[in-house]
């Protein structure tokens, strides 16, 4: 069955005082686009995760937002630039000196100042790696169930449109049979009128026929219709990407029911076309959202 190109999907870990969310939202898209936001002290993971994304989604634009917190004292390594916070100190009296102020500094202060402070994980990477991808892989699973829910209901959609087209179809290559014996009694009475007698030149009068049947049969393009109506349903009941190929087949239908009304002088078929060609129209709305 179809799955949409629209979804949601959220998921946190909690482990041995780590902590992980994955947030991920998908919209349509004409390919696969994937933008990751996760801190900077794991984003050596990005890779992996842009892997794990391409292996179960393969179109729609994709967002995903990674949070990450270590609160374990195991694994953090704090350290102080002394060397640096010596150099700030010494500017700093040296500017209150100079500008004859005071000159207490607390320890706390200096500990803000740029690079004096820093928290330096020494964390197993390969060990977060397999809790990062775990939440992700959870989140992605939900996006995948939502995705695929919205998808059965476009198939249900798209399927009832197909019936009404099917029946529309049919009633066009009903309406159009009688068209030839129309044009043959009408050109015939013309005839007569015109030239005030019964005698016509039956030769003619055929070669007649057969050109204007030339002209107006629609067998071909009723046919392809009906081809394509079927290869749309067996899109429909296929797994995996099939947006692109669904999209194809709606201009291919578009471009014979255009055929069929160019072609037609009769107003009940001009009418059933317009009809198809509006229910085509919503169904390619629908379509847009297609994986």
């Amino acid at each position: 069955m179809l799955n949409s190109m629209t979804g949601y999907g959220k998921s946190s870990l909690s482990i041995n005082s780590r902590e992980y969310q994955v947030e991920i939202k998908t919209v349509n898209h004409k390919y696969v686009d994937i933008n990751i936001k996760l801190p900077r002290e794991i984003s050596y993971l990005e890779d992996e995760i842009r892997k794990l994304i391409l292996s179960k989604i393969k179109r729609g634009k994709v967002d995903i937002f990674i949070s990450f917190s270590n609160f374990s004292k195991d694994g953090n390594d704090i350290r102080i630039n002394t060397e640096l916070a010596k150099m700030y100190i010494e500017n700093l009296k040296k500017l209150a000196e100079e500008e004859n102020i005071s000159a207490n500094i607390q320890v706390t202060e200096i500990t803000k100042f740029p690079d004096v402070l820093t928290i330096k994980s020494n964390l197993d990477d390969n060990q977060i790696k397999i809790e990062l991808l775990q939440v992700a892989e959870d989140a992605i699973n939900q996006l995948l169930v939502m995705r695929q829910n919205e998808g059965n209901k476009i198939s249900e959609y798209i399927l009832s449109k197909i019936e009404q087209i099917e029946v529309k179809t049919e009633e066009i290559i009903t309406l159009s049979t009688g068209l030839i014996e129309e044009y043959v009694v009408k050109l015939e009475s013309r005839i007569k009128e015109i030239l005030k007698t019964e005698e016509l030149d039956k030769l003619r009068l055929m070669q007649e026929v057969v050109i204007y049947a030339d002209k107006c049969s629609i067998e071909e393009e009723t046919t392809r219709l009906k081809s394509h109506i079927s290869q749309l349903r067996n899109l429909i009941n296929q797994n995996g990407p099939t947006g692109k190929k669904m999209d194809f087949l709606i201009q291919e239908m578009n471009r014979e029911t255009n055929t069929i009304g160019s072609k037609s002088n009769s107003i009940e078929i001009t009418n059933r076309v317009v009809d198809i060609k509006t229910i085509l129209e919503d169904v390619r709305e629908q379509i847009q959202n297609v994986e």
